[in-house]
C-alpha cells in the first residue's frame, strides 16, 4: 500500500509567480532604469529630492522580491532624530516605530493590498529594526531599506551597511538637503554617496522627477537657493541674511 504524499508546508516546494506582481502603482522610465541599477549592485544609495520617489521605488523593488521568493524578508530601519529616546517610547517595538515608520507603510499601502502587507509585517516577513538595534545582526537573504539616511551618521552608517550578508541587497534612501543633523558634515549619506565610484558593487543613483505638485520643485529650488546664498534658518522658522534679521 503506497502512502499518501505529504501535504505539509515543510515538503511543499516554494511556489514563485510566473506572471509580473500587480503594483496598484506603476514606475515610470526612470525608476525602472533606476531598478535594474539596483538590481545589478549589492548596496545602492538612492538620492533625490523631496517627492522624487525614492522609498516608493525601494517598496517596490523590495516587495517584488519578496512575493517571488527572492528574500526571505524585508528589513526596514531608519534613524530617529528625537528628543526622545526610543527605549522610553511607550509601547511594544512596532509601536515605538510607528511615527518613523508610517511613511514606509504608506508606500506599501499605495502599491498592494493592506491586508496582505499586514499579513507580512505579523509573519514577520516585514521587519521594522531600529538603527540602534541593528548591531551585532547579520541579514541574509534579504532586501534591507534603509530610509532618511540623511540622518545616519558616519558611524551608524558603517554599523548598517556592515550587516549585510549573504543573497542580501540594501537600498539606502536619502536626500542631504533634508539633514535633521546637529552638524550636517556629521551625515554618512553623502560620504558613501561619493565612494560609488570606487567600491566594486556599490551604486549611486539620483532621482529626478517630482512626483508630487509641481510647486513642491519651485519651493524646494527657492529655499537651496537662498541657503546657497547665505541664508541660515533659526528655530522660529525665519531666515537670517548675512547675520543680520
Amino acid at each position: 500500500m503506497s502512502s499518501k504524499p505529504h501535504t505539509d508546508d515543510v515538503y511543499r516546494p516554494k511556489r514563485v509567480p510566473k506572471n509580473p506582481i500587480k503594483f496598484k502603482l506603476q514606475l515610470n522610465e526612470e525608476q525602472k532604469e533606476a531598478k535594474q541599477t539596483i538590481l545589478d549592485n549589492t548596496i545602492t544609495l538612492l538620492g533625490g529630492g523631496a517627492g522624487s520617489g525614492k522609498t516608493l521605488l525601494a517598496c517596490n523593488i523590495a516587495l517584488d522580491g519578496l512575493l517571488r521568493r527572492q528574500y526571505e524578508k524585508i528589513i526596514i530601519t531608519r534613524p530617529t532624530v528625537s528628543k526622545e529616546e526610543i527605549g522610553f517610547l511607550p509601547g511594544d517595538l512596532r509601536e515605538k516605530m510607528d511615527p518613523w515608520v508610517q511613511p514606509i507603510y504608506q508606500n506599501f499601502y499605495s502599491l498592494y493590498d493592506k491586508e496582505k502587507i499586514e499579513k507580512l509585517i505579523q509573519d514577520g516577513k516585514i521587519e521594522i529594526v531600529p538603527v540602534s538595534f541593528m548591531r551585532g545582526r547579520t541579514f541574509l537573504e534579504s532586501m534591507i531599506i534603509v530610509d532618511e539616511a540623511q540622518n545616519v551618521t558616519h558611524e551608524q552608517m558603517e554599523m548598517i551597511t556592515s550587516r549585510i550578508g549573504l543573497r542580501s541587497k540594501m537600498m539606502i534612501c536619502g536626500d542631504s538637503h533634508q539633514t535633521d543633523l546637529k552638524k550636517k558634515s556629521d551625515s554618512g549619506f553623502k560620504f558613501l554617496y561619493a565612494a560609488a565610484r570606487k567600491v566594486k558593487n556599490l551604486a549611486a543613483i539620483t532621482l529626478i522627477t517630482n512626483h508630487r505638485n509641481s510647486i513642491v520643485e519651485d519651493l524646494l529650488e527657492y529655499y537651496n537657493s537662498a541657503v546657497e546664498n547665505g541664508a541660515s534658518i533659526i528655530t522660529s522658522g525665519s531666515y537670517i541674511y548675512n547675520n543680520k534679521s
